[in-house]
């Protein structure tokens, strides 16, 4: 019917054939709902992928799935881990958009299943194993790093357990510190931090445990070690020295070892550090630099190679000291207000009065003694001078200023505390000269000596000799010169010079018998030659070392008289005599030798300093009053000539002694040296680079300084 309805015959009404068409279309639907009504309906087929960047994650990181419904509208998906809708803790968890995060540590079983199940059909599921492994463990640092055991003891067992955290990265709950390949109760605080206990029995004596972090696998491994150290706490005690302490302490493995100290726990003072044996091993420092009758706090600061450190328990130790009478008399001023002097201590080298105070002393800048060395003083035996070693001890040559006085006589070398390390007597000195092919005979050590570079020390010692009728000494005159003696660190003689030698003896200002009074020695590290301060001719000499193979020869004299020409300055427009130095001690280099330029620094006594106006020696009937002064001059060699670059005359006259020096701050130090004799005093004076202002002033009664200087600390390298 459907057919002819669709041929169009003309016979057939148009309208009648669209009636029949819908009557034909509803019946046909009808037999259709009717027929699916006892049938079963036909589902899509539905298919599901996963897909994952990898098939491993590490502890606690995270990885995103992604899953793919094809064949239905509906592209959700429910997430499970080993079955676990969502997962949890333990086998890790995952988001509603596929997002999975591994749990803190490997679970067991290990891989675990993650997988997808279609929405649309619940049997439509996908899965994909995923291996949970430990990140590789680093261990960056241990803390503590050390622990100190016992009051006293090195056996003593600990009493209690030690907590030890250790820092680093990939660390997971089933990372293990282990000691010495023991593992350690641990706790997992993060992934870059663990905890552990180190039981008492490991720490109950002196030793080193070697820790490590060690994470099973999969992934994991073991990390390199850190050193773990327990030490007996150090012990202090007291010495022959009252303000001297000595600190012992003994690392178990190499370190260094330096001690901090102070009036209260901020400390705020350290010795020098000082390394164990090797393989470690006992260190005993002195403590010195501390007033007297006072308690003082201090502990050991050991540093190990690896960069760790151990800090020693406090201990406190309390000085004693000198009696009141036998401590210097001093008094320190800052005269100028707003002005701080260079930091550091002040080591005087103390000309004796008629007490019986120490003569080698350090005072801090406030006029405290913080240290002295009690020398046997069997005569008039004063330090010429002390020096300060690279070793941390002390070298001093006690002597006397004149031939003929009961004076010790003897260089020594001695620690902090003032125990003889060597010494050189003056019969043994005798004795290496003999044995040198030497006809000089030490009648005393005096006034300096020069500590060389290659280890020798350059003695100037007494000797005389008689003249017969010299120019206004009729018959037999006996002179006392001087002499220089190189002696090795075996205390062989291997050079030896004598004034005798190389100076005119008919050139003698300040006449017999004391001709030349030598007073200062230094060594020209640029040219390897001898400087040498003559004070009864005024001059410094240079003398032809070179290291023990020069000739002795004089190559100039610097001074009155001698071989330069003093050439005008700003500072000294019109030279004349009397503004050269006489009468001087303790030339310095402020400056390295260049081209045979360079600035010397000298301190002026200015005794027998020519009047400007008449001539006559100052101190004179008609001659104007003497005065002191610190002076530098630009030395040329070439052209031998002298300028003055800096010159300050003081308001003071010391007739002997004294040094110069400039500081760290650039300002100058003066040793002023003795203003009187009767009775003895003397000053110290810090002044400003133009000389115009006085800094520091340390005032000395019943005492004066052969020399004082101020140096860093009582320890080389170390700055208070």
């Amino acid at each position: 019917m459907k057919d002819l309805l669709y041929k169009g015959g003309s016979s057939v009404n148009k309208t009648l054939r669209k009636v029949l068409l819908v009557a034909i279309v509803f019946v046909e639907v009808s037999l259709l709902s009717n027929c699916g009504s006892s049938s079963t309906t036909e589902m899509p087929a539905v298919s599901l992928s996963i897909s994952d960047p990898s098939n491993s994650v590490l502890v606690g990181q995270t990885v995103q799935f992604t899953a793919t419904v094809s064949g239905s509208s509906n592209t959700a998906v429910t997430w499970s881990v080993n079955g676990v809708p969502g997962g949890n803790s333990s086998v890790g968890t995952i988001s509603s958009t596929g997002l999975y995060t591994a749990p803190g540590s490997p679970p067991s079983p290990n891989p675990v299943a993650v997988q997808a199940m279609s929405v649309a059909d619940a049997t439509k599921t996908v899965s994909l194993n995923l291996t949970i492994s430990s990140p590789t463990p680093q261990l960056t640092s241990i803390s503590p790093t050390a622990i100190g055991i016992g009051a006293s003891n090195a056996a003593q067992v600990a009493a209690t357990s030690t907590v030890v955290t250790a820092n680093g990265t990939g660390f997971d709950a089933q990372s293990t510190v282990i000691a010495n390949g023991t593992p350690l109760t641990t706790t997992f605080v993060s992934a870059a931090q663990l905890t552990a206990t180190i039981p008492a029995t490991l720490v109950a004596s002196p030793g080193v445990l070697q820790l490590a972090v060690s994470t099973p696998p999969p992934g994991g491994g073991t990390t390199s070690s850190l050193s773990f150290t327990v030490l007996a706490v150090g012990q202090v005690s007291g010495t022959n020295n009252p303000q001297v302490a000595q600190y012992s302490i003994a690392p178990p493995r190499e370190a260094n070892v330096s001690v901090q100290f102070g009036p209260d726990t901020n400390y705020g003072l350290e010795t020098w550090s000082q390394p164990t044996p090797a393989g470690g091993g006992a260190v005993s420092l002195l403590v010195a630099g501390m007033r007297a009758f006072t308690t003082y706090h201090m502990r050991a600061v050991v540093n190990f190679p690896d960069g760790s450190q151990y800090l020693d328990n406090d201990q406190a130790f309390t000085t004693g000291g000198l009696p009141p009478e036998r401590v210097p008399q001093l008094t320190v001023t800052e005269p100028t207000r707003g002005l701080s002097p260079n930091p550091g201590i002040e080591l005087l080298d103390l000309v004796p009065g008629s007490t019986n105070q120490v003569e080698a002393a350090a005072i801090d800048l406030e006029g405290n003694l913080i240290w002295y060395y009690d020398f046997d003083n069997t005569g008039f035996g004063t330090p010429f001078p002390i020096k300060p070693l690279s070793n941390g001890h002390m070298k001093i040559a006690i002597g006397s200023p004149f031939v003929g006085t009961n004076a010790l006589n003897v260089v020594r070398e001695f620690d902090l505390a003032g125990n003889t390390i060597s010494e050189l007597t003056l019969p043994q000195l005798n004795n290496a000269l003999v044995a040198a092919g030497s006809n000089i005979v030490a009648l005393g050590f005096h006034h300096d000596f020069a500590l060389l570079p290659n280890g020798h020390t350059v003695y100037i010692v007494f000797q005389q000799k008689d003249f017969t009728d010299l120019t206004g000494f009729p018959g037999t005159t006996t002179v006392t010169g001087d002499a220089l003696v190189d002696v090795d660190p075996n205390g062989n003689v291997t050079w030896t010079w004598s004034t005798f030698d190389h100076f005119d003896i008919n050139y003698h200002p300040y006449q017999f018998p004391d001709w030349t009074h030598s007073n200062a020695l230094i060594y020209s590290a640029t040219d390897g030659n001898l400087l040498l301060s003559s004070r009864n001719v005024s001059w410094v000499t240079k003398i032809d070392y070179r290291n023990g193979q020069g000739t002795g020869n004089v190559l100039w004299r610097l001074g009155p008289n001698g071989d330069f020409n003093l050439m005008g300055s700003l500072i000294v427009a019109n030279p004349g005599p009397s503004d050269w130095f006489y009468n001087q001690h303790f030339p310095v280099f402020l400056s390295p030798l260049n081209a045979g330029l360079f600035t010397l620094g000298v301190w002026d006594n200015g005794n027998t300093r020519p009047d400007l106006n008449t001539g006559l020696p100052c101190g004179t009937s008609g001659a104007a009053p003497c005065y002191s002064r610190g002076i530098t001059l630009q030395i040329n060699e070439a052209a031998k000539t002298a300028r003055i670059t800096f010159d300050d005359k003081l308001p003071l006259f010391a007739l002997c002694c004294g040094n110069i020096g400039i500081l760290g701050n650039n300002d100058f130090e003066f040793g002023a040296g003795a203003e009187s004799v009767n009775p003895f005093t003397g000053q110290v004076l810090e002044v400003t680079a133009s000389g115009s202002q006085t800094v520091w002033q340390l005032s000395i009664d019943n005492q004066f300084s052969y020399r004082a200087f101020r140096i860093p600390s009582l320890y080389p390298g170390v700055q208070w």
